[in-house]
């Protein structure tokens, strides 16, 4: 089969790192998706709502293409945990996970622009923190500086230091892009993978 232009609807450098793992060429293309919340929407919806609609908005006007779009949404006990932006905000969100779990909802499109055609996929990743003491969340703020990830901390990174155990059946869903699940949609379209 010819090989097929493939786009990853995303900025995020933690995505296109894990994309790269699977030696395809592929572009990374904002695709300039309004996050708004809606009212009542549960996580995982909320989660595969966004997935599909940066894949539909990265592809607005391309053919032939296959977009790969992902959103995270996280929560403590129904409640959302958005990216804090800031050291304070990241501190009161590890303190109110700390002892607690967490679930992370990782939502996966793959776009087809040729037909239309939307091959999703939807990770459930729970996370239970240890508990944390104010002095070990300043330190791990002050080493990793984690203002732009969901639940603030960065699971590739120090923030492994934060938790008892985590449940999963892919460990790469958690860092944004769940590679797995991603591989087998990939050959679905007919893409080799490996």
């Amino acid at each position: 089969m010819t090989a097929r232009r493939l786009i990853l609807g995303s900025t995020s450098r933690y995505r296109a790192e894990l994309l790269q793992r699977l030696g395809l060429p592929f572009e990374a293309r904002s695709p300039g998706t309004i996050e708004d919340e809606r009212p009542d929407e549960a996580p995982a919806k909320r989660a595969m709502r966004l997935a599909v609609a940066k894949a539909t908005d990265a592809g607005a006007g391309l053919t032939d293409v296959l977009i790969i779009g992902s959103d995270q949404v996280a929560e403590l006990d129904g409640v959302l945990l958005e990216k804090p932006g800031s050291a304070e905000r990241v501190h009161a969100q590890l303190a109110a996970c700390s002892g607690h779990a967490v679930n992370f909802h990782t939502a996966l499109c793959l776009l087809d622009t040729r037909d239309g055609t939307q091959r999703t996929h939807l990770d459930l990743t729970r996370v239970h923190f240890r508990h944390l003491n104010a002095a070990e969340i300043t330190r791990y703020i002050e080493r990793e500086q984690p203002l732009d990830c969901a639940g603030s901390f960065k699971c590739e990174g120090l923030g492994i230091s934060l938790f008892e155990r985590i449940e999963n059946s892919d460990p790469t869903a958690l860092i944004g892009l769940p590679m797995i699940a991603l591989a087998q949609l990939l050959r679905d379209t007919g893409i080799s993978v490996p």
